[in-house]
């Protein structure tokens, strides 16, 4: 059974069920042209709050090989999508003005989308110079994510489109991850399911 926690700013509450660290295992399968990749990789995603309307979001993932090769690593932010207003703070350093906008379950609840949901916003970043804004859904324990752009550096590689799916069952995180990359359209790409730790 997963316990939520207490005392959390209104908007993180649709997605307060992710709240915590968790660690498990998922496999890489992945086909570049007549080449298919697979691996199996062990994983560790914490998702956090400050008191800010947002979760802080990092994964660190390693090879299930003999060395534990570290494979890749994330960092980034998740939060309802709304408009900005004044009581929200920035850009940059600038404070919000009282009262915070959207801090009651009321007021939350007037974000509700059409199917019963709430829409968001998920900002990644790689550090191979990849960052990605998603945008999708929350409703209940599924969140349905795609990207609405990425940026890649210069030096990054060739990487244009994702879809994400996390859904909360039977006391696991399970996730799947369809990539568009070196040069292939959108396919199957990883998937993995995580046990919670604290």
């Amino acid at each position: 059974m997963i316990e939520l926690p207490t005392g959390l700013p209104a908007e993180i509450v649709p997605l307060s069920w992710l709240i915590g660290v968790w660690e498990g295992t998922g496999v890489i399968d992945y086909t570049i042209g007549d080449e298919k990749v697979s691996h199996e990789f062990g994983q560790r995603v914490s998702f956090s709050q400050d008191g800010l309307p947002y979760l802080n979001y990092s994964s660190y993932a390693w090879l299930l090989d003999d060395k534990l090769t570290p494979l890749v690593t994330e960092m980034g932010y998740w939060r309802l999508s709304r408009p900005s207003v004044e009581g929200d703070p920035g850009p940059g350093m600038l404070p919000g003005a009282d009262p915070r906008p959207y801090a009651s379950t009321e007021a939350v609840e007037t974000l509700r989308n059409a199917d019963d949901g709430f829409d968001i916003e998920v900002s990644l970043l790689h550090p191979g110079g990849v960052d990605e804004l998603y945008i999708g859904q929350v409703k209940a324990a599924r969140i349905d994510l795609a990207t609405d752009a990425v940026m890649r550096s210069h030096s990054a590689k060739e990487y244009s489109a994702a879809t994400r799916i996390y859904g909360l069952v039977g006391g696991h995180l399970l996730w799947a991850w369809d990539i568009a990359a070196l040069g292939q359209d959108l396919r199957t790409h990883a998937s993995a399911r995580l046990a919670k730790t604290d």
